[in-house]
């Protein structure tokens, strides 16, 4: 089959061509190239220019006639591009705005490219209305919206989500599932908001191309070496703050013993590579399920402090601080892991590999692949 990846994040479209492929199918991905991450992609949907000139020009356009640049600038490269992204037999959208254009010029853009081809699917991954709405309803325990609510941070901290409230972008959500064949969820944080929807076809897990990831077992000599990486566009979504109040806590009182390495806002190559020395990784609080920074340094052996809910555990009939330890909102609670883990080095040892193994077991990118492919096919009835 042919099939046409549309936007990225992180590199879960990347790795699922790469699955697809080593099935005998064509793929290829088309976006942007998610921001300072530089994800590389098929073919670059390039931003508007974001200079300080331009920034001014756009948002000034925006302000008086509510012309946006980069909805611009974005629609005239996609209807440039019709004879690439015409002709495929499935179609899969990474996220409701793949463009990040307005809902407008979104909705265009969906209509635009799902009269070129057949079957259309979408992916809930990212910021998107149902997760937004469950968490805005306070459905989790806690959320990517818990500090918004505690009034952590400014209103720009959460507009990237909130936006997906709006009624345009409610209206544009609506448009494009009474139009798509279905939608997948990548984890636990998505799966919750749509178990029920009829147009849900089930979980597929973030896919890793495992293979190219080198296993390490940890090697613990002298210090053991904490990192955490620090976005501040998302720094009280992630729990940032939480992160460095704990690691204040553990420093004052293990500082001989351990070794922080930070790092901020860094492009996505940059990031993988500067966490390889370390041991223990910090990456988000509130999530229920792991995302991509998360897997690939499970896949290295790193210990990773990150979304590890109940309700992932008995997904996964695991049990707890075996494959993950659970990143609670509370500064106390994560310094006490940590010390757990400071005092007990044979304990990293044994969550490097399973962490590894539950990654090779549940992410495969081959597999999830195959998942994908037979949850495409009962939906159209083509042979994957």
């Amino acid at each position: 089959m042919k099939i046409l990846l549309i936007g990225e994040y992180n590199r879960s479209h990347k790795f699922l061509k790469e699955g697809l492929i080593k099935l005998n199918h064509e793929a290829i991905v088309v976006g942007l190239n998610d921001g300072f991450k530089k994800v590389d992609v098929d073919h670059l949907i390039k931003s508007f220019p974001s200079n300080w000139m331009a920034r001014k020009t756009r948002t000034a356009l925006y302000k008086i006639f509510k012309i946006d640049l980069h909805s611009y600038y974005v629609k005239r490269q996609v209807l440039k591009l019709k004879p690439l992204l015409s002709g495929y037999d499935i179609v899969q959208f990474i996220n409701e705005s793949p463009f990040l254009c307005t809902p407008k010029v979104e909705k265009e853009l969906f209509k635009l490219i799902s009269s070129w081809n057949k079957n259309i699917f979408l992916s809930s991954c990212g910021c998107d209305y149902p997760s937004v709405k469950y968490a805005y309803d306070k459905k989790f325990t806690y959320s990517i919206l818990t500090p918004y609510f505690e009034n952590r941070g400014t209103p720009f901290n959460y507009n990237h989500a909130l936006k997906y409230l709006e009624p345009n972008f409610v209206e544009l959500h609506k448009y494009i599932y009474n139009t798509i064949n279905g939608v997948v969820s990548y984890d636990l944080d998505y799966y919750l908001p749509l178990k029920d929807h009829p147009k849900h076809l089930g979980l597929i897990p973030h896919p890793i191309n495992v293979d190219s990831i080198h296993y390490s077992e940890l090697n613990i000599e002298d210090k053991i070496v904490i990192f955490h990486g620090i976005n501040r566009t998302t720094y009280f979504k992630k729990g940032n703050d939480i992160f460095e109040k704990a690691l204040a806590i553990v420093h004052k009182k293990h500082k001989d013993l351990i070794e922080i390495i930070t790092v901020e806002s860094v492009p996505y190559h940059i990031y993988i590579k500067a966490f390889d020395q370390a041991h223990i990784l910090l990456d988000q609080v509130y999530a229920y399920d792991q995302g991509y920074n998360a897997l690939e340094a499970m896949a290295k052996g790193k210990v990773v402090f990150t979304g590890a809910e109940q309700e992932w555990l008995d997904y996964y009939s695991l049990e707890e601080d075996t494959v993950a330890i659970n990143a609670l909102p509370d500064p106390n609670a994560i310094a006490e892991k940590l010390e757990w883990l400071i005092q007990n080095p044979n304990k990293l040892k044994s969550i490097s590999k399973n962490a590894r193994k539950f990654v090779e077991d549940h992410h495969h990118h081959v597999k999830c692949a195959k998942d994908i492919l037979q949850k495409w096919s009962a939906q159209t009835k083509l042979i994957p």
